[in-house]
C-alpha cells in the first residue's frame, strides 16, 4: 500500500513539473486575453529576463506567532514574475516585484481576543463568543495583524521543482508582522527589514524542533488554462512551523519603553523556532510572460 502511495505521488510530482516546464515552451501559441490573463496584469512581462508569472491567493489558514493564533480570513494576494531556475539551487534566479510596487498585499486579520487577549473557550456557547468578539474585538480595543514584505521583492525565492515534488523549501518570503491598535500606534512591528520573520514555505512535510511537530502542506490539484498557457494549483498549501520571530517593536509611539514589554510578555516574544506556525492556503497560479506578453500586444 505504501509502494503504491509513493508511486503515486511520484508520478503526481511528474506530471506537476512537466506542467511548469511546459509553461516555458509555449510562448508561441495564440492565446486570448481573458480573466485567466488578467490576473497577471501587474506581472512584469514586459521584461525580457522574466519567464513566468505569479499570481497566488493566500485564502484561509493561520500564523501562529508565540502563543498567539490568527485565523488568516482576509485573502492576501502574493504576485510578481521570476526567471529561469538556477539547476545547482532548485530555485528561480530572480524574483521580480509587481509592476504596481504592491508584491504582497495587506490583508488585514483580527486578532482574537483584542488588545487584552481575551478569549473564551472553544467549546463556549455561540452568545459567549459573540458578546467576547463585541467587547474585545472592537473598533477600541481590536487588533489586526498584517503581514507585509519586509525586504525587497529580489528576496523572495520561488521554487518550482521543490514545490511541485511536495519536497524542501517552495517559497521563502521573508516578512514582518504589523500589529495594529489606536493604543499601539502605526509602527508596531514584529520583525524588521534588517530582522525579519522569514517563512521557509514547503508543500512537503516540516521537520520543525520541539515542541513543534511535523505538518504537512501540498502542491494542489493541477489544471490548465489558455491552451495551456497558463497553470493553477488549487488548494494548495504551504507551511512552515520551524521559523523564529523577534521581538514586537515600536508598540505605543513614546510609550514604547513600555508598551514594548507588555506586549512581547502577552504574545510570548522573542519566540524561538519550534513555537510559531504559518499555514497558507490558496490557490498558486502561474503564467508564461512570453504569452501574456503575446496577448498584450494582440489585446492592447
Amino acid at each position: 500500500m505504501r509502494s503504491k502511495h509513493h508511486r503515486m505521488r511520484v508520478v503526481s510530482a511528474a506530471a506537476c513539473l512537466t506542467a511548469l516546464v511546459m509553461l516555458s515552451l509555449v510562448a508561441n501559441a495564440a492565446a486570448k486575453l481573458t480573466g485567466h490573463f488578467e490576473q497577471f496584469a501587474q506581472c512584469p512581462y514586459t521584461n525580457e529576463e522574466v519567464r513566468k508569472c505569479l499570481y497566488s491567493v493566500t485564502e484561509s489558514g493561520e500564523v501562529v506567532l508565540g502563543n498567539k493564533k490568527v485565523p488568516i480570513t482576509n485573502p492576501a494576494v502574493l504576485q510578481g514574475g521570476y526567471n529561469r531556475v538556477d539547476e545547482e539551487t532548485g530555485f528561480a534566479k530572480k524574483f521580480f516585484a509587481a509592476t504596481n510596487g504592491i508584491t504582497l498585499s495587506k490583508a488585514p486579520q483580527s486578532v482574537p481576543g483584542g488588545l487584552l487577549g481575551i478569549v473564551p473557550p472553544e467549546k463556549s456557547p455561540p452568545l459567549v463568543k459573540a458578546l467576547s468578539a463585541f467587547f474585545f474585538e472592537n473598533a477600541l480595543t481590536g487588533v489586526n495583524s498584517t503581514l507585509e514584505l519586509a525586504k525587497t521583492a529580489s528576496d523572495i525565492k520561488i521554487s518550482e521543482p521543490h514545490l511541485a515534488e511536495e519536497l524542501g523549501v517552495a517559497l521563502v518570503l521573508p516578512v514582518k508582522v504589523h500589529l495594529e491598535n489606536p493604543f499601539l500606534g502605526k509602527n508596531c512591528f514584529v520583525g524588521s527589514s534588517s530582522s525579519p520573520v522569514t517563512f521557509e514555505l514547503t508543500s512537503g512535510v516540516t521537520s520543525p524542533p520541539g515542541p513543534n511537530k511535523s505538518i504537512k502542506g501540498s502542491a494542489g490539484e493541477l489544471e490548465f488554462f489558455e491552451e495551456g498557457s497558463v497553470l493553477k494549483l488549487k488548494n494548495s498549501s504551504l507551511v512552515d512551523n520551524a521559523w523564529s520571530a523577534p521581538a514586537a517593536s515600536g508598540c505605543g509611539g513614546i510609550l514604547a519603553f513600555l508598551v514594548n514589554p507588555i506586549i512581547n510578555a502577552q504574545i510570548g516574544l522573542p519566540s524561538a523556532k519550534g513555537k510559531n506556525t504559518a499555514i497558507l492556503n490558496g490557490p498558486i497560479n502561474v503564467a508564461s510572460a512570453a504569452a501574456t506578453r503575446l496577448n498584450n500586444e494582440e489585446h492592447p
